[in-house]
């Protein structure tokens, strides 16, 4: 009886995505150390997402934008709403157009236009000030259950979601991206007011009497209080109430989360509103027509990088090269880093350009930067980290101004 040939074992093989799991960081290098060092996305180091933009989504806000890059998805809805001057407690704003005629250097404009640079810059800082100290922004993030495997159904808020808000927050101060003059609501009692009615000629000239006759005396204080009564003043400010709503998270949120509002402010129309006498409260017009889109301030962009170290790890692995005629080990900057890289890095950079203003010059202003974990970035990986940062600018701008 012949025999059966004995088939000789078939090596075990696995799918790259098992070994992702087994070894993350053994995967990620081999992919960087690989000919075409693309990483397992397939982008090359430099090169992030190509984001995905559409405002005007939401119907019921005064501004939205949906973004999109990569696995990343944020939503972002503004709401304005309208805060009486008179229900502000222990707030001493700058009220009237002379207190602002005097912080802006002399002009007595509703909306001043200051030449000065550095008037420009002071008026700016006290605008911010201003704009803090009455909570006229309020940014809320809010990380949905199941955008990321790290946030399960019944889990109580979290805090990075309050960490989120607040970097949202104080970038907002920081740049100075929306103006306090768009936010104040005048009111003019010059324009309100109605002429005096005539009054009817008497039938016949009468003696005056001299026990009744008094001499005319200058009151200054009712001319004072007059001209207090036309002076113009802020009845009211807009509030604006942004929600920002991540439904799906692969990375470091912030970048995607301040392009969403970014857009969602760009396309935020403030309605018309006036104070009625009357009335005594403000009026709203319902026609978009008759609404006004906001003066931002720049256009600020906010990009994060991760810092790949290829140190001794569990599997064993090791890269080192010469550097300066030392040895020292090999690093990876990743722009744009997606939720496996961000499990693989050591070390993550977020920077915050913009451009400069004409008064300021031409180039590149850095807003902010923020470093966590870690200690390898030094001065020469950031300056290529703000040179990456300048190039996402470029191509973000295009994205949102064409969206717009």
């Amino acid at each position: 009886m012949a025999k059966e040939p004995v088939s000789s074992p078939q090596p075990l093989s696995f799918p790259p995505s098992h070994f992702a799991k087994l070894a993350p960081r053994s995967y990620l290098h081999a992919h960087l150390s690989s000919s075409n060092g693309q990483r397992p996305s397939g982008r090359l180091p430099h090169e992030s997402r190509k984001p995905q933009i559409n405002t005007g989504s939401l119907t019921h806000c005064h501004g939205s934008a949906v973004v999109r890059a990569g696995d990343n998805a944020v939503v972002c809805g503004i709401r304005v709403e309208i805060l009486n001057a008179s229900d502000i407690v222990d707030c001493k704003p700058s009220t009237t157009i002379e207190a602002l005629g005097q912080r802006y250097g002399g002009g007595l404009t509703k909306h001043p236009e200051v030449t000065d640079g550095a008037t420009r810059r002071q008026s700016r800082t006290e605008d911010a000030e201003e704009m803090a100290q009455l909570d006229l922004l309020v940014p809320n993030v809010e990380l949905s259950t199941g955008c990321s495997p790290s946030y399960l159904p019944g889990m109580p808020p979290s805090t990075e979601a309050q960490s989120l808000s607040h970097r949202v927050l104080t970038l907002l101060h920081i740049s100075q991206l929306i103006s306090m003059d768009d936010l104040r609501i005048w009111y003019h009692p010059s324009s309100a007011s109605t002429p005096p009615m005539p009054q009817p000629p008497s039938e016949a000239p009468t003696a005056p009497d001299p026990t009744s006759m008094s001499l005319d005396v200058p009151n200054d204080t009712t001319s004072s209080d007059e001209e207090d009564a036309q002076r113009p003043e802020v009845k009211a400010y807009y509030v604006l109430h942004i929600t920002l709503l991540v439904l799906s998270l692969s990375g470091p949120p912030f970048p995607a989360i301040w392009t969403a509002l970014l857009s969602a402010l760009r396309n935020t129309r403030l309605p018309k509103a006036w104070w009625d006498v009357d009335r005594q409260c403000v009026i709203c017009s319902p026609r978009i027509s008759d609404s006004r889109p906001l003066n931002l301030n720049g256009l600020p962009i906010a990009m994060s990088c991760g810092v790949f170290n290829a140190e001794k790890d569990g599997a064993g692995l090791v890269s080192q090269v010469e550097e300066g005629g030392e040895k020292g080990v090999k690093k990876w900057i990743l722009c744009d880093i997606d939720g496996f890289e961000e499990g693989c890095c050591e070390e993550e950079v977020t920077v915050v350009v913009r451009e400069k203003q004409e008064a300021q010059g031409h180039g590149m202003e850095i807003l902010r930067i923020e470093k966590s974990g870690g200690g390898f970035v030094g001065r020469k990986e950031l300056r290529e980290i703000v040179a990456l940062a300048y190039e996402r600018w470029k191509v973000l701008k295009g994205v949102i101004e064409g969206n717009v």
